[in-house]
């Protein structure tokens, strides 16, 4: 549980870095991804040197978890230049919905009545934050910010429930360093198509999004992988709700940003909505 939390605490500043960057959503996930692998490669080389190579499907998985990866940061980058980074990351949430979802389709993992109580109220709570629902802040697109971050939230969940799959073995860095160069491929290509890539944004923007690889990238996915593979589907996604609260108080408190009172009420709804599905079922 604790490694889950400090990997939330680390996810939370990266969309504040991106924000602070101030590029396009295909230069924030390509260049974070081949920043983090500058830490991440020697890091993987001394662990394979000590425990061998990654055996089994672990490979497989962590590839597909890194394909989804790069979705993912390139749809949540466009969701922060089009709702701000606060929101932004409350939208990523919507992973809380579908990771039990996966969970139960393919191994069989049964969420609690919880889950299935505080769905509805989470979803609703996710369409209020965005500013789908009620007011949004000014000179936000709810709409499509909304879209982007549903389907970021749907790419990182597969990440996750590919990572507890492949999770439990020995090897913490050699994992994350594999799905890292997956997502820099899968980004790199998604965002050359969509959003375009600036392979030389300037100092300024390389030094946030090189903050946002050390503490977004290598530390939190260092921590989260071996976090995911001893803790439940439904208390893995409930103590990730560290992210959106931190990023909802960086981005009101550094960044100017200032959401709506229907943006907070659906920021606070998502978080009872998580709070109670990651409570016990008696």
């Amino acid at each position: 549980m604790l490694l889950a939390v400090v990997s939330s605490a680390c996810v939370s500043a990266s969309a504040m870095f991106v924000k602070l960057a101030d590029v396009t959503a295909g230069t924030a996930a390509s260049l974070r991804c081949l920043l983090a692998l500058v830490a991440l490669v020697p890091l993987a080389l001394v662990e394979r040197r000590r425990l061998g190579p990654r055996s089994g499907r672990g490979p497989l998985l962590d590839v597909a978890a890194g394909a989804l990866l790069g979705v993912d940061f390139v749809f949540w980058a466009q969701s922060i230049h089009d709702v701000g980074s606060a929101i932004a990351t409350v939208l990523l949430n919507l992973q809380i919905a579908v990771f039990p979802l996966l969970a139960l389709a393919l191994t069989r993992t049964r969420p609690g009545g919880r889950y299935w109580l505080a769905l509805p109220f989470l979803l609703v709570g996710v369409a209020l934050a965005s500013g789908a629902i009620g007011d949004p802040e000014p000179g936000t697109s709810p709409v499509t910010g909304i879209v982007y971050g549903a389907t970021a939230g749907v790419a990182y969940a597969g990440y996750l429930f590919l990572t507890r799959l492949g999770g439990g073995g020995p090897h913490t860095v050699h994992p994350v360093c594999v799905s890292t160069l997956s997502a820099a491929v899968t980004s790199g290509v998604l965002g050359a198509l969509w959003t375009g890539i600036q392979p030389l944004p300037g100092w300024g923007p390389l030094g946030w999004l090189a903050l946002m690889a050390l503490f977004g990238q290598v530390l939190s996915l260092i921590l989260l992988g071996p976090a995911l593979s001893r803790l439940a589907p439904a208390t893995s996604a409930a103590l990730l709700l560290l992210q959106p609260v931190l990023a909802l108080v960086l981005g009101v408190a550094f960044l100017g940003e200032r959401p709506t009172v229907t943006q907070f009420a659906g920021c606070a709804l998502v978080v009872l909505a998580v709070w109670h599905t990651g409570r016990r079922d008696h």
